[in-house]
């Protein structure tokens, strides 16, 4: 199968070497996000919370740009630099997710790329 190069304009260019992501078959692979802005590659400003927010917003791009939407993840992986965040993560994934829910991972890691609090990658499946 081929691989088709996902990419848009709304959600964060990559910052090192690699695709936002990348589609085979019925199955697309989402790059990890963090809380970047995408217009100024910039990390929003503001709490945990509205950081969290701005991932999912970045991976919702990206879901979009593949022809799918969050509700097609079927698994997600969330990485954080502190597992206290753990509830706050939870109560904001149910505002941008539905049941069923995706597998899931929830991950305490001791740094993220430009000392974010969180990072979020994915694994989304278009097929019937």
């Amino acid at each position: 199968m081929a691989r088709e190069i996902i990419y848009t304009a709304n959600a964060p260019e990559a910052i090192g070497t690699y695709s936002q992501a990348v589609k085979v078959g019925d199955t697309v692979y989402l790059s990890g996000q963090i809380p970047l802005v995408p217009a100024t590659m910039m990390v929003i400003e503001g709490d945990f919370s509205t950081q969290v927010r701005r991932v999912f917003d970045n991976l919702t791009a990206v879901a979009d740009a593949a022809g799918g939407t969050l509700q097609d993840i079927v698994k997600l992986n969330i990485f954080l630099t502190d597992l206290s965040h753990f509830g706050t993560v939870n109560d904001i994934m149910a505002e941008y997710f539905q049941q069923p829910y995706p597998a899931r991972a929830a991950i305490g890691v001791a740094s993220l790329p430009k000392d974010v609090p969180v990072e979020m990658d994915a694994v989304m499946y278009l097929g019937a």
